[in-house]
């Protein structure tokens, strides 16, 4: 019932919800006591309003901030709380006291103040916004970018305006209830002078020293960095903000490159929720802005996602343009029709050409090439023997939903619970590691149910585990690599602690990266993820969300893994451990393996999972892996061979047509110049006069 009531509130936890309750019953509960009227019971029932608010909004509950669109927006709940105390007053009989007066008086004031606070709080975001947000790009040295104003100024300023109101109430209901004017004076004194003081360290800002140069001076210094640093490679991205993953998945191979590259975004959502990186990144949310841009120097485009804004870069004739996508697998995504406007599709093995040959969208083989999946360097191959004495461990990795019904879209409604209770049942015993999807359950509430069952489901067996005698822990050396993990924790926040930055502004002016703080992130993290998989059981359990650790070192402390359509298949392959794929469309063997080709060497499971049988029979006993050669055979075709390194047949790639560039720009100032020079004898040349006869009549000379 409480799960319901969770999502039909759309709240994110219980104690969300009852915060969302006490604040809608304590608006009435306000209203009655102000009514009766009781001093000690309206002071509590404000108390409580008071602190739901403050808590849902620190939570960011979807709810509260829902309320705006119903007409009890923030503003709203304060003024009424306000108005129901004046109510109190006047049932106490105080019309006619000062108090009564003063209180008036003083939320008068106080909303007329909310006024200039809110106007100077807009005005100096919007004048501090900068038209190109960068990081690793020196503008220090070309523009005065000033200070961001305090963050305890401008973060949550409405809210912390309104909760100055707090000191009015509580001396105005303490001298009700003390029948003395003094603690309501002295109360409404300090909530005025504050709401003065508030707005009066807001004025600063807006003078013409604390904000950044106008658009045209940003963007003629961006220029004249491009014009210096003349980048010859481009990743741009345009997407939301959940689809950061997208673009974070290329950085490394960015800082590979042979070319200088360049990463160009076009939403801040996306600037703000990108990686650590070395490469210099350039957010341009205007779609003019880019277009004016000097990128004469730029041969090779890459994109990462078939999206609407990519035509602003698509339109630029000196640079080719290049399709990598953000993953490898089976899915409509890879064939997209889309695909067809750019100079070229890279793929990562011969299975992404033979795809687009089948679809038949428009993309011409010739303009295919493979690259491999650079990437994927991280994965630890398999070296086909069975565990050395420990629990086998299998990765269940589920997709999402999807943005429609399909029931083929993901395992998680059909199939997730009995797949995640047949293994923490399997005899003899494996672990489970569950790593779903990060958009699982942001469109479907079905599937957001189902994830926290099967979340349930393996946290219950990982704590029946750990009761179990036969399951031993070294105490000793999980309790010293959770010290290990906190130390490095601690080193991680210490080096994370100088990179924050007061707004869009200061964050481009100083967002250079520091390299050796970078590679000691790097390392630390690697020491992290080896120290996090040594904090707990090699046989327990784990219910493993969020960024870290990440995917991939799921891939390599696993055996084996039982996942659906999608990149992560196609990834996973790339380990030449056993897999298993769910075909929950219920297609059946022949018909599934025929449509995905990267399920051709996994055990296919129904929605009943009776066949984890196999893919566990393989995991315990190397000689019972039947499907052993042909993993390797599917890993060539979907992946490419191993050699050259992928990072090196990218590198390859990215020459070859930045060089087919280059050509092309050639030859088009060549003819132009011939052009010109044709022009230019023809003005040269004498005039001709044409007789009545037809003779050409030159002049005479």
């Amino acid at each position: 019932m409480i799960s319901t009531a969770i999502r039909v509130a759309r709240v994110g936890s219980a104690a969300e919800l009852a915060a969302a309750a006490l604040m809608m019953l304590g608006f009435p509960a306000l209203m009655l006591a102000a009514l009766v009227p009781s001093v000690p019971a309206f002071a509590a029932a404000a108390a409580v309003t008071y602190l739901a608010d403050h808590y849902l909004h620190r939570r960011g509950s979807y709810l509260v901030n829902r309320l705006s669109k119903v007409r009890a927006g923030l503003s709203i709940r304060f003024l009424i709380r306000q108005l129901l105390l004046i109510l109190l007053l006047a049932r106490l009989s105080l019309a006619d006291n000062l108090i009564y007066y003063g209180a008036i008086a003083c939320f008068i004031a106080f909303y007329g103040l909310q006024a200039p606070h809110g106007a100077l709080v807009t005005l100096i975001r919007n004048r501090r916004k900068m038209p190109v947000a960068t990081r690793n790009v020196d503008l220090a040295a070309r523009l005065r970018i000033p200070d961001a104003p305090p963050r305890r100024l401008l973060h949550r300023s409405a809210e912390k305006m309104l909760h100055l109101d707090l000191f009015a109430v509580a001396g105005i209901v303490t001298a009700a209830g003390l029948e003395t004017s003094v603690p309501g004076f002295v109360g409404i004194g300090l909530t005025v002078a504050l709401a003065v003081a508030y707005v009066a360290a807001l004025l600063p800002f807006v003078r013409a020293t604390r904000i950044p140069p106008r658009a045209e001076i940003v963007l003629a210094a961006v220029d004249d960095w491009l014009a210096e640093y003349r980048p010859e490679t481009v990743l741009y991205f345009s997407g939301s903000r959940d689809s950061a993953y997208q673009v974070n998945m290329w950085l490394e191979t960015m800082e590979q490159l042979d070319t200088r590259p360049l990463i160009i975004l076009r939403e801040r959502a996306i600037l703000n929720n990108l990686a650590p990186t070395t490469v210099p990144v350039i957010c341009v949310p205007g779609g003019v802005h880019l277009m004016n841009m000097d990128l004469s120097t730029v041969r090779v485009a890459l994109y990462a996602a078939n999206v609407g804004k990519n035509i602003h870069l698509l339109r630029v004739p000196t640079m080719k343009h290049v399709f990598i996508g953000h993953g490898d697998s089976d899915k409509l995504a890879s064939v997209n029709p889309y695909s067809k406007v750019y100079d070229e599709v890279w793929t990562a093995g011969r299975a992404g050409r033979d795809r687009y040959a089948i679809a038949d969208v428009g993309v011409r083989d010739d303009d295919i090439v493979e690259v491999g999946r650079p990437q994927l360097a991280p994965i630890e191959t398999w070296q086909g023997t069975a565990p050395d004495g420990r629990c086998p461990t299998v990765l269940y990795a589920p997709t999402w939903e999807g943005w429609d019904d399909n029931p083929g879209n993901t395992s998680i409604l059909l199939a997730g619970e009995n797949i995640v209770r047949r293994l923490v049942t399997a005899d003899p015993p494996v672990r489970v590691l569950y790593k779903p999807h990060p958009f699982t359950g942001t469109r479907s509430p079905l599937a957001k149910a189902a994830h926290q069952r099967i979340t349930d489901l393996v946290t219950q067996a990982a704590a029946e585990r750990a009761a179990d005698p036969r399951f031993v822990a070294d105490t000793a050396a999980q309790t010293a690599a959770r010290a290990e993990l906190a130390r490095i924790e601690a080193r991680l926040a210490e080096l994370a602690g100088g990179t924050e930055k007061g707004d869009e502004a200061e964050a481009s002016r100083d967002g250079i990266v520091d390299v050796a703080r970078h590679e000691e992130t790097a390392r630390l993290r690697a020491e992290w993820n080896d120290a996090y998989w040594r904090s707990f059981p090699t046989w327990e359990h784990r219910v493993i969300t969020g960024a870290q650790p990440r995917l991939y070192d799921c891939f390599n402390v696993s055996d084996a893994m039982v996942s659906d359509i999608s990149s992560v298949v196609s990834d996973f392959i790339a380990s030449g451990k056993p897999y298993a794929v769910t075909d929950s469309a219920e297609l059946g063997v022949e018909e599934f393996k025929r449509q995905n080709t990267a399920v051709r060497a996994a055990v296919i499971l129904s929605n009943s999972a009776v066949e984890l049988d196999a893919l566990l029979a393989a995991v315990r006993d190397p000689a019972a892996d039947a499907l052993a050669e042909d993993r390797k055979e599917l890993k060539q075709y979907l992946l490419g061979p191993d050699e050259p390194e992928s990072i090196d047949q990218f590198n390859t790639a990215v020459a070859n047509l930045a060089l087919k560039a280059e050509t092309r720009n050639v030859g088009q100032a060549t003819r132009l110049a011939a052009a010109e020079a044709e022009t230019g004898l023809a003005e040269a040349m004498p005039a001709q006069r044409v007789t009545a006869t037809g003779d050409t009549d030159l002049p005479a000379g």
